[in-house]
């Protein structure tokens, strides 16, 4: 009978989420709260850090209740989180990043582009570790977020006095430890783990912030996945409902997490996991690919050295706004209204309708590319823009359901374009393991099946990014020896959806007319 168990924190764009998990990976209880983000101008968004802290403690001492487990019991905890920027003054207290100056929001959200000139400034430097980040620095990451606010908020750059990634903002509440993650300094910093010297100073020189280091109290090497960062603090301790006997590992951002929740089986399996792509699927898309050599190409983030997996490297593609997207097809039609979950549940029920009606041709003329956040990949453009072909003058509550369902389908051929790329560039993807908000969207689903040609696995663990994130969490409190055993050991397995070769010639079709519209974008945006 399993005496030891683990809590798992995912920080998401929205809410806290955590779960009591035990060593066998069985989530027994989960509890969620929400967390409140500040828009002040477009492409502006912004996080209160205690208001996170406040948000994971309610959860995690709600999660233990449910779960029925004693705070002796938990003997590990660990956290991932979006890849957001926090910015505390010399004295570790709040310091604003906002235009408005309330010290309170002081983090910048990683959806936030409003660095998007300083990241084109990155990519035009040229410098060689672009090579691990694709060629093209992007707004989410840090480095253009810090360059933004040395330039527009000096007064806040002249007192930071500590600079985390959101994980690791979470793991120093928990420990007081300045430790970071190997994921989120490889993933989001340009810190090169495959390198003796991980820091590239001579970057930041070019880039403006060659006093980077006098700002953030960054270590020198950063801590392996799943290392031991140390006990729980006293005032962690009483803050999460826990005891200072619970060990914190270095955690992940979350998408890694999904990533190891459903691909970490094969960890052992290093030759075959390259065929296996996980899909962490919610308001955005994160694909995620793990090979034992580096796989650099242009328009996919990476490779970057044991971000997940120690050994392998993991390239990262993805798409900007996903379920965000299908939320603002809903809001912006006349017929739409709030796209909560039985607004998108009355959506796919009255498609099924529609298409069991008309089969192939329903909507066959409306076509969507959908980078209405821009291209995260495999384009890694930034500037890219949303198009719709084949609108009417309909307005109804149908033509919203065509619109929704061509969305869908434009989302699912953006997952399939980022395959490719994948595959032009020296891996054999076949296999899809889909987590996230989408696995509750069986108009996705399908799609990822139909329109990519790949096997879906849809895991069996109802929170594949809370199962990876306790991987971390075991590994750190020592019920395994390593990483790899414990993702083999707590793995969960998943239901196999086969691709329909019957769907192919249609979806073929829609991807040829897919990649004319990204070649007619640019036409269009080359005209003078």
């Amino acid at each position: 009978m399993t005496t030891s168990f683990v809590c798992a924190v995912d920080v998401g764009t929205g809410s806290a989420r955590a779960g009591i998990l035990d060593s066998h990976g069985n989530l027994l209880g989960r509890a969620e709260r929400p967390i409140a983000m500040h828009q002040p101008r477009p492409d502006h968004a912004e996080h209160d850090s205690e208001n996170i802290w406040s948000g994971v403690c309610a959860a995690v001492r709600a999660a233990r209740e449910k779960a029925n487990v004693a705070a002796s019991a938990i003997v590990g905890i660990s956290f991932d989180a979006t890849c957001s920027l926090v910015v505390r003054d010399r004295q570790s207290g709040q310091l604003s990043v906002s235009v408005t100056g309330e010290r309170r929001w002081d983090t910048i959200v990683w959806l936030d582009h409003r660095a998007i000139v300083e990241a084109d400034e990155c990519t035009r430097s040229g410098h060689a570790v672009l090579d691990y980040i694709g060629g093209v620095m992007s707004p989410e990451m840090e480095t253009p977020k810090l360059m933004w606010l040395k330039r527009n908020l000096p007064g806040t750059w002249n007192e930071a006095g500590y600079l985390f990634d959101l994980a690791d903002f979470l793991t120093w509440k928990a420990t007081g430890s300045l430790a970071r993650s190997q994921c989120t300094l490889t993933a989001k910093w340009t810190y090169l783990a495959h390198e003796k010297t991980g820091w590239r100073r001579d970057f930041f020189q070019l880039v403006g912030l060659g006093d980077l280091f006098e700002h953030g109290n960054l270590p020198e090497k950063a801590s392996p996945v799943g290392a031991d960062i140390g006990p729980l603090t006293t005032q962690a301790a009483t803050d999460l409902g826990l005891t200072e006997k619970c060990r914190v590992g270095a955690g992940v951002i979350d998408a890694y997490a999904g990533a190891l929740g459903v691909l970490g089986g094969f960890a052992g399996d290093e030759k075959d996991i390259s065929r296996h792509l996980a899909l962490i699927a919610g308001t955005s898309s994160c694909v995620m690919a793990m090979s034992q050599d580096p796989q650099p190409f242009a328009g996919v983030w990476g490779p970057y050295y044991g971000a997940a997996l120690p050994k392998l490297w993991l390239s990262e593609g993805g798409q900007s706004a996903t379920g965000a997207l299908l939320d603002h097809i809903i809001r912006w039609h006349g017929a739409g209204g709030e796209p909560d979950a039985a607004m998108h549940a009355r959506i796919a029920r009255r498609v099924a309708e529609l298409r069991a009606a008309e089969g192939d041709a329903l909507a066959a003329r409306l076509h969507i590319l959908p980078d209405f956040h821009g291209n995260r990949s495999p384009l890694a453009d930034p500037h890219a823009v949303g198009v719709v072909s084949g609108l009417t003058l309909d307005s109804s509550f149908d033509s919203l359901c065509k619109l929704y369902w061509r969305t869908a389908v434009g989302i699912a051929l953006g997952v399939r374009h980022v395959l490719e790329a994948l595959n032009e560039n020296g891996y054999l993807i076949d296999t899809l393991h889909v987590t996230g908000g989408h696995t509750k969207n069986p108009l996705l689903m399908e799609l990822y099946a139909d329109a990519t040609g790949c096997t879906v696995i849809e895991p069996l663990a109802d929170e594949a990014v809370l199962l990876g994130t306790g991987m971390v969490a075991a590994t750190a409190a020592g019920l395994y020896p390593d990483l790899n055993a414990a993702c083999v050991a707590m793995q969960q397995g998943g239901r196999k959806r086969p691709s329909n070769p019957a769907a192919s010639a249609r979806f073929d079709r829609d991807y040829r007319i897919f990649l004319e519209m990204h070649r007619q974008r640019r036409a269009l945006d080359a005209i003078e």
